[in-house]
């Protein structure tokens, strides 16, 4: 992890971003979810909190930057990421969703849902998709 210097937390990326290193388990995303600035963090508690709630088995990892969740053998079936005015969650087999998440992607497979200080998260609906999403097989472990 890269640390600013004067104050040894993670640095904020574009859009406040934390920028944690590529890592697996549960503590880099803590650390990822304790970094995120303002509102956010609140968001990504709750996130998280909703997963583990939903799939007690999940397994965590920090990729580019962004809080991962999978099934060991099934792959990586959610993210989130900060971005200036809304956290942006990806579901990476969305695309096969009921309801489908709202926004599409350029990957076929995949959909979005952008939380926003103004948009509260919709937390059924977000259980929904994730007790499915976590039923399929997800975008590779890497």
């Amino acid at each position: 992890m890269r640390e600013s210097p004067s104050k040894g937390k993670p640095k904020l990326l574009s859009g406040g971003n934390p920028q944690i290193a590529k890592a697996d388990g549960d503590a880099p995303v803590q650390q990822y979810i304790a970094a995120m600035p303002g509102w956010k963090h609140a968001v990504g508690k709750r996130l998280d909190e909703l997963v583990v709630a939903t799939v007690p088995h999940v397994q965590k990892a920090i990729r580019w930057n962004s809080p991962f969740y999978g099934i060991d053998g099934r792959g990586w079936f959610l993210s989130f990421h900060c971005f200036t005015k809304y956290v942006k969650l990806t579901f990476f087999r969305g695309a096969t969703l009921h309801p489908l998440p709202p926004i599409a992607a350029k990957d076929p497979d995949a959909r979005y849902l952008h939380v926003s200080e103004a948009d509260p998260l919709d937390e059924e609906a977000f259980v929904r998709w994730v007790e499915q999403a976590a039923k399929l097989d997800g975008a590779p472990l890497f």
